[in-house]
């Protein structure tokens, strides 16, 4: 009996999967019969019968038909009516073309519908369906003029729409109804895909009858019926089953090959201007995508196939395309911040919990919760457009973080597109089939979070990355090149560092050095482009300029090479380019310690009073060379203060600043502003203090007296951390061409502004590990900081005069 109930709950489960394909709500997910699909399983519970739930089951998808064949004939009428006016859509011809016997199709389900549905209603063991069943198939007759006239339909379909804007649109925007015990939703669907339709049943209703037989006993008065109509339906199939379409045929490679897959993972989907996990199968003659649908506890998972698209079809956005882009709207970067931190501190939590003595059930908690939250910011943090497109218009948008993994999906679809493929449409049981065994297929298990990971495996370099980008060599001829730097953080890959463009060359020298934050990292990817200058080259996604990959590889981050001393020296092969870098790390406990100095020269490691007396200044020289270089050119620069600067221009300026060289006006005119930006990070992060001295770092203290602390600073720390203040807020004006809110950069200069000294951090404290850093303590900074960034101006005069009341409350 159980193999019974499993057997059709499988028959359940694989019709609502087959007609919820096509049904979809506001927010883009495929509404499913989900209130009848349960009483299915409760009648099983109950004990009801199997033929029962067959036919229920039945029912349901034939209501999903009926609504289809509706929304075909809808359009039908009023270009009827248009017809014989003085501008018409469609002549007479051409409609009774395109909807030959949908209407009789429609009146012989509707009947049948209506006579099945009371007698499910009143079900007993006495109730007979087969004089239905028996019924339906000698209608068959209309089916085998529909199939005859299937071809023709679509060619006038086709050319009617090329001709006529109107019935284009009309086409593309057919309403289907969804079933009365779903939600109220329509969806809309194309002309082409219902116009399949009626075929696909066919074989539907012969399945059906094969279940039916099945539990059904041979003395019952159904059974011979049954049986009569699965005959005629079987020869009927077998008569038509090479006229209809490719579609049955197509199952195959063109040599005879098995379909492989050759690639999968998870990407994310932009649907109904809204964000979707799907899993992604790239097969030798097709891409899939698909999601995981919801099953009961101990239930098999299964896969549902959201669309496909034939390889031989697929096509890639050109650039001279006008038709609107999806919208989709992209979060504030700071809540991608936060969420960040809200990880690592539960990672902190986590790593304490299991020394903790009867810590397991608490972990698993908390395990639950990172993965609700990686899985967040896995969802919203991608950014990157990929579009791909069918031959007939249909557009899929995926959103990427990296233009390394858009780059490795667009290489090998192209590769398989090289082959003479042919087009290989799928029947709804073909397409079935091929979802069912993405299950045992995928090579991709589970998405990238570090719950999915097993306990022993790296947790990956927390720290500071200095790479060196030197040169590269195997360009078959000269051109514009530069390299980007990829690091992986919290499951996802995010460029970090960029050269700048070498001009006209087959072998550039960069020699760049940058320095790039590593959160839990384990890869290092580099990719060389050819930059274009061209204007009229733009993603329409992103309305920035393409620039074409001319390579791509990446590096393990092996602990043990890189946390040496000594650079570490490395080759890149990337399609026949050698890319030469070095690279050395730093952990961020160390990285992040504040050495006391007893430096008297230059401006580097030298408290912030001692620079103030010795230039006779209110604010340190370095602090507003470097805010008015920003204001006067990289206010609207995108990631201003976030994107790294180069290493050894950095080190340049750092050099000339200590040296008080006299040409350090124009070096700041010539230099990039992304290694200005960095150089007043790295001014404030080498202060043998923090701006905000560490007898005020009291997170607790700053809760209650934030206006407080400020009156109590030497006042050349409150006239430099005001003049930075007023900078910063002026940056975050330009948020909507930088990209840089107040949150981004509070985010940036918190730790660098606020980090305790060395002496201060380490007392009463101890570091369980190197994630623990990115914990409490630098949200609290980041906090504190926007807390003043949020504030009204500040004024010096007000603050020191001590009769104003201020708030304390935070």
């Amino acid at each position: 009996m159980e193999e019974e109930e499993e057997e059709v709950l499988g028959y359940l489960d694989r019709v609502l999967e087959e007609d919820e394909e096509v049904f979809e709500c506001g927010d883009g997910e495929l509404e499913p019969i989900t209130p009848l699909h349960r009483q299915f399983k409760g009648d099983i519970e109950k004990g009801l019968e199997m033929k029962k739930l067959v036919l229920s089951g039945f029912l349901a998808s034939e209501e999903i038909y009926i609504n289809q064949l509706e929304a075909l004939l809808l359009p039908m009428r009023p270009l009827k009516a248009t017809a014989t006016t003085s501008q018409p859509v469609l002549t007479i011809q051409q409609i009774e073309t395109i909807f030959y016997k949908i209407q009789d199709i429609f009146e012989i389900h509707k009947e049948f519908y209506d006579a099945l549905l009371p007698n499910i209603q009143q079900w007993d063991e006495k109730v007979t369906v087969g004089h239905l069943f028996q019924k339906l198939a000698s209608q068959l007759g209309v089916y085998k003029a529909f199939v005859d006239n299937y071809k023709i339909a679509l060619e006038t379909a086709e050319k009617c729409s090329q001709a006529n804007h109107q019935f284009q649109k009309i086409s593309e925007n057919l309403k289907v109804k969804g079933p009365k015990d779903s939600k109220d939703c329509t969806t809309t669907v194309t002309m082409e895909a219902l116009l399949y339709k009626p075929i696909d049943r066919v074989t539907r209703s012969t399945l059906v009858l094969h279940d039916l037989l099945k539990h059904t006993p041979k003395d019952h008065p159904d059974f011979p019926l049954l049986q009569d109509a699965l005959r005629i339906s079987q020869n009927f199939l077998s008569s038509i089953n090479e006229e209809i379409d490719p579609r049955r045929t197509a199952v195959t490679t063109p040599k005879g090959e098995a379909r492989q897959l050759v690639k999968d993972g998870f990407l994310v989907e932009v649907s109904e201007n809204s964000r979707k996990l799907r899993h992604v199968f790239l097969f030798t003659d097709l891409l899939l995508c698909a999601k995981m649908k919801k099953t009961a506890v101990g239930r098999h998972q299964q896969y549902e196939c959201k669309w496909y698209i034939p390889l031989a079809d697929l096509t890639f956005q050109t650039l001279d395309e006008s038709d609107s882009c999806y919208s989709v709207q992209a979060l504030p970067e700071h809540e991608i911040e936060e969420m960040k931190m809200k990880i690592s501190v539960l990672k902190s939590e986590i790593q304490k919990e299991k020394k903790a003595p009867k810590g397991q059930s608490r972990v698993e908690r908390l395990r639950k919760k990172m993965n609700e939250q990686e899985s967040w910011l896995l969802m919203h943090s991608p950014t990157i457009p990929f579009r791909i497109n069918n031959k007939h218009g249909k557009s899929f948008l995926f959103l990427l973080s990296s233009d390394y993994e858009r780059s490795e999906w667009k290489e090998s679809i192209q590769k398989l597109q090289k082959k003479d493929l042919p087009v290989c449409l799928l029947s709804s049981l073909e397409l079935q089939v091929l979802t069912s065994s993405c299950f045992k297929l995928r090579t991709v298990h589970n998405i990238p979070v570090t719950t999915n990971k097993d306990d022993e495996e790296t947790p990956g370099l927390y720290g500071f990355l200095h790479v060196i980008v030197h040169s590269a060599k195997g360009f078959k001829e000269s051109a514009n090149l530069y390299c980007t730097l990829e690091v992986d953080s919290f499951g996802y890959f995010v460029s970090k560092a960029k050269t700048r463009v070498f001009r006209d060359t087959s072998e550039p020298q960069w020699n760049e050095e940058f320095e790039i934050e590593l959160e839990g990292s384990q890869y290092l990817r580099i990719l060389c482009y050819e930059k274009c200058y061209d204007k009229s080259m733009l993603n329409k996604d992103d309305h920035e300029i393409v620039d074409k990959i001319m390579g791509k590889g990446q590096v393990q981050l092996d602990p043990q090479t890189v946390q040496s001393k000594n650079w570490h020296m490395d080759v890149i092969e990337m399609n026949g380019i050698k890319v030469e870098f070095s690279m050395k790390f730093t952990s961020r406990d160390l990285s992040l310690k504040r050495t006391p100095s007893k430096k008297q020269s230059g401006v580097f490691g030298v408290k912030i009073n001692v620079v103030t007396k010795r230039e006779r200044s209110k604010v340190p020289y370095i602090v507003r060379q470097c805010i008015e270089e920003v204001e006067k050119r990289g206010i609207d620069e995108v990631g201003i203060y976030r994107i790294s600067g180069v290493a050894t221009d950095i080190q340049a300026l750092k050099l000339a600043f200590d040296t008080n060289t006299k040409d350090i006006l124009m070096m700041l005119s010539d230099m990039d502003i992304n290694a200005i930006a960095g150089t007043l990070k790295l001014y404030f992060r080498e202060l043998p203090e923090p701006l905000l001295t560490d007898p005020l770092s009291d997170p607790a203290a700053k809760e209650n007296c934030m206006m407080h602390l400020l009156r109590s600073l030497p006042d050349p720390n409150l006239m430099t951390f005001l003049t930075l203040l007023e900078h910063l807020k002026r940056v975050a004006e330009k948020e909507p061409i930088n990209k840089m809110s107040l949150h981004n950069l509070a985010t940036v200069f918190g730790p660098t502004l606020l980090r305790p000294s060395e002496s201060e951090s380490t007392k009463g404290q101890h570091i369980t590990s190197a994630s623990d850093i990115w914990s409490h303590d630098v949200m609290a900074q980041v906090q504190v900081l926007l807390y003043y960034l949020q504030h009204p101006p500040i004024s010096f005069a007000e603050l020191k005069r001590n009769t104003l009341y201020f708030s304390t409350d935070v």
